[in-house]
């Protein structure tokens, strides 16, 4: 990549008048739609929501429109906005526009929220209370500030982990709330004072977190009727990817830009909002119709993925939600495929054996590994599979593993650019002022720290400062001396010399390849490698500045093993992927539907869940492999498990039912004798085993309890020691009143 994605270059004109003359090209492209997506992509004028299904075709419904836009010379290029979630996402769609109408696209102000939300930042730095050249903290940065004013405010860090206090200062953003605006009765008063610390120490250090990339835009344009005017004159057409994925604060700012012409088009699909546990609000794109009572509401229902079979399935399960806009797929292809199998399973070592068995299967059957993909509703569900997976000798790769900029040899190199970068950068400095180690410990940071807040200057200019006093000994202030005279160097030569050759010179000169060349570590060889690379990605920028921006923004690892594979990730990780051939284990209550988000949540919690069911189903395009366990051992300890309700709101004539010996599972009407040492179960299914409410009974694990609904072979029962559960009725007996 060349270029820095927020150097703006010449003045854009003015937004005004559409340029004259006759198209581009002609609209020959509008020919591949089917009628449904070519009235998305028509209706050019008031609120769209395209309420695309998975499987539609809504990516080429978004590039398609957004080249019309410019072919039919309704607007110039920088007069369109188009906003997605991905940088990936925004490369493909700025590809995919240029192939329809060549350079035009170069234009537009196409990116994810938060790259667009930095780009307005850099225009108006002064105005949002910024100084130029402001940092964005990544993760980790925003830790250890949060560290040091929980320490400051002798906050006990066990009972507010740095992660939670972060967390609640996100949410906070996501919602576009300042400190001042949290409401009273949302936080203790000193969680709201902190947040307030927050902000100011990000101030002081000249720099802003992720959140701040939206908040502090909407509040610009709140606050500043001008700057908002002229951004709602500049975008005639608004275009939204994934937009059931907005957050408040997103919702606000897309609100605030489309004010005056409402050309706002959302692309997005309420039955697959699976991100409410980082900000997403479903409840934006359900309102939408209330937000823009004229809009146009256009259903793409017709799927070029999946069978007919796996549509029905996944129609009829999601029906069972209350909150959604309502549809309903169905295969454009005319496939009908083999259906759905439902497999039920002793325990996780057998599920593992069995997956691994059917992607043997698969794959003498001609399958590739790459068509095969097992996702799992919680990361611990991999081990086992794993493992089963290694004894068969099946490559496999996990997605979603530690990225590259997130390790740790990455870090501090990235560290020491930024504060050649951003001299006022402290949370940078201070990562690596001792690294490698220059003698620079606790006491000589303590001493750079009390100078910094009693003069009121950032920590590299405390440094500069220190070494001409004697606050430091001799050896550190020689250490120190050298470090800040190294920095000056550094930034001095990135003036006349390539920064591809500064950056190798700061690694070697620090001492920091050096470092990790004298360490005898397994993994030492690989950080080296890993710096070279880092290098390398230098290069593709045309300066320093564009590399660090990029980093802040893009923290993706899209590089994969050579070879095919069967891919293993979580269900929120396969939105937006698609496989000829899907593995779902683990659907019993508890796993799937989770406890926690239905503790947490409530109906909100299982509707989000049966929507994250529905996006499993979805990815697959012609055979999904269910299989849930009578038992599994979770955080080390074994748990009796009952099907997922999921399994039950599967349509019968869609669906194949399958079991291991004397396992009870749906539609299997026969009983087994079971194995040596476990459960009776008697036919799948009765009807309550002659339990009613208000009986008395007792468990294994749960001990004694009384029996509080039946539900067909479930109970729901009040356990003395453990509260509220649903078991099966073959787990438990009768127990003396």
């Amino acid at each position: 990549m060349n270029g820095d994605p927020f150097d703006l270059g010449a003045e854009e004109p003015e937004a005004g008048p559409p340029a004259p003359g006759a198209p581009a090209a002609p609209a020959t492209y509008l020919d591949a739609l089917n009628p449904e997506q070519r009235r998305a992509v028509e209706t050019t004028e008031g609120p769209v929501l395209v309420l695309s299904g998975a499987g539609t075709g809504k990516t080429r419904v978004l590039t398609t429109r957004l080249a019309h836009i410019l072919a039919q010379r309704l607007a110039r290029p920088h007069e369109c906005l188009a906003v997605t979630f991905t940088n990936k996402a925004a490369r493909e769609m700025r590809h995919r526009v240029a192939e329809l109408v060549g350079g035009m696209a170069e234009g537009v102000w196409l990116g994810t929220f938060h790259a667009l939300g930095a780009r307005i930042l850099r225009r108006h730095a002064e105005q949002a209370g910024l100084g130029d050249a402001f940092t964005i903290l990544d993760d980790d940065d925003q830790k250890r500030l949060v560290k040091q004013l929980l320490e400051a405010e002798n906050v006990d860090t066990k009972r507010w982990p740095v992660r939670n206090v972060l967390g609640a200062i996100q949410r906070w953003k996501d919602r576009a709330l300042g400190p001042d605006g949290v409401p009273d009765d949302e936080a203790e008063g000193w969680l709201v004072r902190l947040y307030r610390q927050y902000q100011e120490r990000l101030r002081t250090l000249n720099a802003v977190d992720f959140g701040d990339l939206l908040l502090l835009p909407v509040h610009l344009f709140q606050q500043d009727p001008d700057i908002a005017a002229e951004y709602q004159r500049r975008f005639r057409y608004i275009l939204v990817d994934e937009y059931q994925d907005t957050n408040v604060a997103q919702y606000l700012w897309l609100r605030l830009l489309a004010t005056g012409h409402h050309n706002l088009c959302c692309v997005g699909d309420d039955d697959q909002a699976i991100y409410s546990w980082r900000g997403a609000e479903v409840a934006n794109i359900l309102r939408f119709e209330h937000d823009y009572p004229d809009a146009a509401v256009i259903r793409l229902e017709r799927n070029y993925r999946s069978t007919d079979r796996i549509l029905e399935a996944a129609s009829h399960l999601i029906a069972h939600n209350d909150s959604r806009m309502g549809k309903r797929l169905h295969a454009e292809t005319g496939a009908t495929g083999p259906g759905i199998q439902v497999r039920a399973v002793w325990d996780g070592e057998a599920e593992a054996r069995v997956i691994g068995d059917l992607i043997e299967e698969e794959r003498r059957a001609g399958r590739s590994l790459e068509e095969m993909a097992v996702l799992v509703r919680a990361g611990l569900q991999t081990r086992e599979i794993e493992e089963r997976l290694i004894v068969l000798g099946t490559p496999y790769r996990v997605l979603g593993g530690p990225r590259f900029y997130e390790r740790q040899e990455i870090r501090d190199a990235l560290a020491y650019l930024r504060v050649i970068n951003q001299p006022a950068d402290d949370l940078a400095f201070e990562r690596i002022v001792n690294v490698p180690k220059r003698g620079l410990g606790a006491a000589a940071l303590r001493t750079l720290h009390q100078v910094a807040r009693a003069q009121d200057v950032p920590l590299a200019e405390a440094a500069r400062r220190a070494v001409e006093t004697d606050e430091l000994k001799p050896k550190a202030r020689k250490a120190l001396g050298d470090l800040m005279a190294a920095f000056e160097r550094w930034r001095e030569r990135l003036a006349y010399e390539d920064h591809t050759e500064v950056v190798k010179a700061v690694l070697d000169e620090s001492g920091y390849t050096e470092m990790w060349q004298n360490t005898t570590t397994p993994d030492a060889r690989t950080r080296l490698d890993n710096l070279k690379e880092l290098v390398a990605a230098v290069g593709e920028f045309d300066s320093l500045a564009a590399f660090l921006e990029h980093v802040a923004l893009v923290m993706e690892n899209e590089t994969d093993a050579p070879g095919e594979r069967v891919s293993l990730m979580t269900l929120h990780g396969a939105k937006g992927l698609e496989f000829p051939v899907v593995f779902l284990p683990g659907w019993e209550e508890g796993l799937f539907p989770h406890q926690r988000a239905m503790d947490e949540n409530g109906l909100k919690g299982l509707e989000e869940e049966r929507r994250l069911a529905y996006v499993g189903l979805t990815r697959a395009q012609e055979r999904v492999y269910i299989s849930h366990a009578a038992s599994r051992r979770m955080y080390n300890q074994w748990q009796q498990s009952i099907p997922s309700r999921f399994i039950e709101e599967l349509p019968d004539d869609h669906v194949q039912y399958a079991g291991d010996h004397g396992v009870p599972a749906p539609g299997l009407q026969e009983t087994h004798e079971p194995f040596e040492g476990t459960p009776v179960f008697g036919p799948a299914w009765r009807d309550g085993a002659g339990f009613s409410p208000g009986d008395a009974v007792v468990h294994e694990k749960f001990g004694r309890g009384r029996v509080e609904s039946v539900d067909g072979n479930k109970l729901q029962v009040v356990f003395d020691r453990a509260g509220r559960k649903r078991v099966m009725d073959s787990f438990v007996a009768a127990a003396p009143e």
